[in-house]
């Protein structure tokens, strides 16, 4: 039996592929950016098919980087940006618009409206989710909308909707298999996380017609297998999970109450609450943690729309840095407490806030700030984002976790942990394997195809590889803190 599994981890700004062992360790893999297209304020673009051609190329990399036949992979695993929304043709699988990324706000004004409409708390019941451009459902009817005849397209069933897990198993499979996984389902603001099932009176709500939509299935499944044309032999794929369930099931977070937050282009803390969903009175959101053979396993969770991007601005947008790794050495020269704050709601605030409107600030400059200061604040703003988030559970009656187990691009940044565990006075775990939202869907991919038998066995390969613990005063933590929530308040949009 193949003993490999290709992770497919089609990200915000690039696609990756990992060719994993099934011991859970990397082999080879490869990874390429991509354009961001911003059209008009608060917009945020991306080229459908540059996604496609991008993860085709990574694929066929890692492949042949892992020195591995084709048909050595025993199945694929597809993890995706969740959120992001692409509608294409039904013959040709050409998208009609440019794919609408979940930072985009360009439907806030509709939102406000809905929520005006006294919509909010029966979506919200539905759903889990709040009415926000986040989410998939607005950002569709937008493009019905919009598009020159998209709707009347829509309506004779010559289109179809999906995030970007689904599009490119659409074109994995030759345009053979239209399907998702109840994880990317359940961000669409259409999905019902109690039945399980597109929601009726949503599609009326939000006026999409149910053909557009994908069928729905277990995170393991059989969805399809690809044209044996593009990777070199017709390869299953077993395994699919929008990336932050993925990473929930990478960091073995299996037992209701364990948390994991990822740190890529933005941040996203996941709590597993088990086989009942947890309404938040905090304004976090309840979701599909992961679905195994018909058995939900529920979650709550924090979005922060900006945390790696924030390190990509600085060193892009304001060129104060050459590489990301410079950050490190510069926030060691600063220090904790620099007393800038910079706050970076470039495309609104996200949970707890949910302020589309809010935009991006740097508070406390003075004469002797420089570069390393302002770079320090950007670092700590991801910190601080995650106890707003921590917080917010914390209010909800969560108890402190015994320990947050972080992954993502960001948490290979040794100041950022120790500051995170520091202002968050919660020990902070890095495991061995970072790449953990690529190795969830090998994880799901493996268990369908037999290479394991159960979550236990996946559990048993997570190790820890370094361990943070809080080492600041607790008035000097709030201090910080304190700070943070002052500036917060001023950008709110009705602060």
């Amino acid at each position: 039996m193949a003993q490999y599994l290709l992770a497919i981890d089609q990200g915000t700004t690039s696609s990756r592929a990992i060719v994993f062992s099934a011991q859970g360790l990397p082999v080879a893999r490869a990874q390429q950016e991509f354009k961001q297209y911003f059209p008009k304020d608060g917009w945020v673009e991306h080229d459908g098919e540059e996604i496609w051609l991008t993860t085709l190329k990574v694929c066929r990399e890692a492949i042949e980087q892992s020195g591995l036949n084709p048909g050595d992979i025993a199945a694929i695993g597809i993890t995706n940006q969740r959120e992001t929304t692409l509608v294409w043709d039904a013959l040709t699988g050409t998208p009609i618009h440019p794919a609408i990324v979940w930072q985009d706000r360009r439907t806030a004004d509709y939102c406000a409206e809905l929520k005006a409409a006294g919509q909010e708390a029966d979506v919200a019941n539905r759903t889990g989710l709040l009415i926000d451009p986040y989410f998939s459902a607005t950002k569709l009817r937008w493009v019905l909308e919009n598009v020159p005849g998209a709707r009347e397209r829509a309506e004779r069933g010559e289109l179809r909707f999906g995030t970007v897990d689904c599009f490119l198993l659409w074109r994995l499979t030759g345009g053979k298999v239209h399907r998702t996984d109840a994880t990317n389902a359940s961000r669409t603001l259409l999905f019902n996380i109690h039945s399980q099932q597109w929601d009726g009176e949503l599609l009326r709500l939000f006026d999409i017609p149910a053909s557009l939509l994908p069928e729905v299935l277990d995170c393991a499944a059989e969805f399809g297998d690809t044209e044996a044309s593009l990777l070199g032999a017709s390869i299953p794929v077993r395994g699919m999970a929008g990336d932050q369930q993925a990473a929930l099931i990478g960091q073995a977070c299996f037992q209701p109450g364990m948390v994991k937050s990822t740190y890529g282009t933005g941040c996203f803390m996941i709590q597993n609450t088990g086989d009942q969903p947890v309404v938040s009175r905090n304004r976090l959101l309840t979701t599909v943690g992961y679905r195994l053979n018909g058995k939900v396993s529920y979650a709550v969770e924090g979005s922060i729309f900006v945390a790696g991007a924030a390190v990509q601005w600085l060193r892009d947008g304001i060129k104060l840095i050459s590489h990301a790794r410079d950050t490190e050495a510069l926030a060691e020269q600063t220090g904790d407490a620099c007393g800038v704050y910079l706050v970076p709601a470039f495309t609104g605030l996200g949970a707890p806030y949910w302020d589309p409107r809010a935009r991006g600030a740097i508070f406390g400059l003075t004469r002797d700030t420089g570069i390393k200061e302002i770079v320090t604040a950007g670092l700590q703003s991801v910190c601080y984002q995650t106890r707003d988030l921590l917080e917010a559970m914390a209010q909800d009656g969560a108890a402190a976790p015994s320990a947050l187990r972080v992954d993502g691009g960001m948490v290979e940044n040794n100041w950022v942990m120790q500051f995170l565990s520091d202002i968050l006075g919660v020990p902070v775990e890095r495991p061995e394997v970072t790449e953990t939202t690529a190795l969830g869907v090998a994880y799901l991919a493996g268990l369908q195809v037999g290479l394991y038998r159960d979550l236990d066995e996946v559990a048993s390969h997570w190790h820890r590889q370094q361990r943070f613990v809080p080492r600041m005063a607790e008035g000097h933590r709030q201090k910080l803190y304190d700070g943070w929530l002052d500036a917060v308040q001023r950008v709110r949009s009705g602060a």
